[in-house]
């Protein structure tokens, strides 16, 4: 008999409140991510404030301090100078995402349909939430820093175009969501399936080959989220020029997904 798979993708536990329905596994799986995020906080900050015998950093300090440095060089080359909102809002969205990612190979199945800790980025009200926040954020940015000038670039090279730019900015946030969700999703699908494979076929071996694979995927797609939302910034803030060079520079970063 061949063997009965339990999948049901899209399928949460929900609540219904006020008319509006809640997602109670992605919720659960935010706030842990969030906690977890907020625990390391303190943790580096802890280790960054610590003053050792030999005055040699510690691996905690090394580690941040490179991701850290990363992230400055990152902002430094695309907006001239390290801005005091992009580089924290690029490093806490790398390490959430991070985080949440890594949240769907913890083993946290109760049965063959519930999972305790599933990726809450698999779920696409997570996913466009943190865009709309990102692109929003560009937005006010852009206008805080050229005022009204910000909207230039929509007629700009030809006032004809206004529509395909108008429409260009309005994907934004859905393609910065959907590339997040679409490949967190996939790696908790081929996570299922292969667990459906039997232990003498090789399950255990396949197993842990994919979620070494996946940890791969979650850490690249984390990275690929802040480094599109420092893009971001950078055209909102940059002359016409230097948007368009800008442009050329986003459509090749995503390329880095497949």
């Amino acid at each position: 008999m061949p063997l009965e798979i339990h999948i049901t993708p899209g399928e949460h536990p929900e609540r219904h409140l006020f008319g509006l329905t809640f997602n109670i596994d992605t919720i659960i799986s935010t706030l842990v991510a969030g906690a977890i995020v907020i625990l390391l906080g303190f943790l580096v900050r802890r280790a960054l404030t610590r003053n050792t015998e030999d005055h040699v950093p510690t691996k905690l300090q090394i580690i941040w301090e490179s991701v850290v440095g990363e992230v400055n060089a990152q902002v430094e080359d695309n907006l001239g100078k390290v801005h005091p909102f992009v580089a924290p809002l690029a490093i806490s969205l790398f390490f959430f995402i991070l985080v949440a990612n890594w949240l769907e190979l913890v083993p946290t199945e109760l049965n063959e349909r519930a999972h305790l800790l599933p990726a809450p980025t698999s779920d696409t009200n997570l996913t466009y939430a943190m865009a709309i926040f990102a692109v929003v954020s560009v937005w006010i940015y852009g206008i805080r820093k050229n005022g009204l000038a910000y909207f230039k670039h929509f007629v700009q090279p030809y006032p004809v175009l206004l529509p395909l730019n108008v429409l260009e900015e309005l994907v934004k946030p859905v393609t910065l969501a959907l590339r997040l969700f679409g490949n967190i999703f996939a790696g908790g699908i081929m996570l299922a399936l292969i667990a459906a494979i039997p232990w003498y076929a090789g399950m255990p071996i396949a197993n842990v080959l994919w979620k070494m694979f996946d940890m791969v995927i979650g850490g690249l797609q984390a990275f690929i989220f802040a480094l599109l939302t420092v893009l971001y910034f950078a055209m909102a803030g940059a002359g016409h020029d230097d948007h368009e060079e800008h442009a050329e520079h986003e459509e090749k970063t995503p390329e880095l997904a497949a």
